[in-house]
């Protein structure tokens, strides 16, 4: 087997379990929180969209295929859905948080070379990569002051789990859509976090006023 018709197996199952994430990710965003329905078609979301990233940054280191801007998207879109995934253990007691700090640090540090590597290549801001690098910071941020808080993050595992796993879900929906065009220019990378971020606060708007954010509704 040439290394050509291995990147094109890869792309042809990656494509495949990003489409299954798709799909389960719509169904356990819609479906009531804390229900079966939920739970499992939020696993089957995670899993198949972690094997999907996971071959994304293998394709994205082969010949002809080198993409640095990719393998950056990959790791953004990993942290997102694993460090959602690692939320719900918040819940438990003598939860170990080393792992979370290490996504942290490694989120902070993926932000960076988004926004710095195109400077240092091409010597100008790549809009696209400096916007998602610039959140992959804040996040990271974010994540190290509420580690060192476990009581806090107890308390807001809710808020947490719902914000990576939709920032997740729509990292998948703008892969789909730059790759199939369906959106013009920069917007196609933008369009789906401004739908994400209105659903989020949505849930946001809710938690809050039902006045607690330890039990799914």
């Amino acid at each position: 087997m040439t290394i050509a018709q291995l990147a094109k197996i890869l792309i042809l199952t990656h494509a495949g379990f990003g489409g299954i994430a798709l799909i389960s990710g719509a169904i356990s965003l819609l479906a009531k929180k804390g229900t079966v329905l939920h739970k499992k078609s939020g696993k089957l979301f995670f899993y198949t969209m972690l094997t999907s990233t996971i071959l994304s940054l293998a394709i994205a280191n082969m010949p002809n295929h080198k993409s640095s801007f990719l393998f950056c998207i990959g790791i953004f879109s990993s942290y997102f859905i694993i460090g959602g995934f690692r939320s719900l253990n918040y819940r438990k007691r003598n939860h170990s948080v080393r792992a979370d700090k290490f996504l942290a640090y490694l989120i902070i540090v993926t932000g960076a070379a988004m926004m710095i590597y195109p400077v240092l290549l091409d010597k100008k801001i790549d809009i696209v990569l400096f916007v998602f690098g610039l959140i992959a910071l804040i996040f990271g941020a974010i994540d190290l002051i509420l580690l060192k808080n476990l009581k806090k993050l107890k308390k807001n595992w809710l808020k947490i789990h719902l914000s990576k796993m939709i920032s997740g879900y729509v990292a998948a929906v703008t892969a789909f859509v730059v790759v199939n065009e369906w959106i013009p220019g920069v917007w196609a990378w933008f369009t789906p976090s401004i739908f994400g971020n209105v659903y989020l606060a949505y849930w946001f708007y809710k938690l809050q006023k039902k006045g607690s954010v330890t039990k799914p509704t």
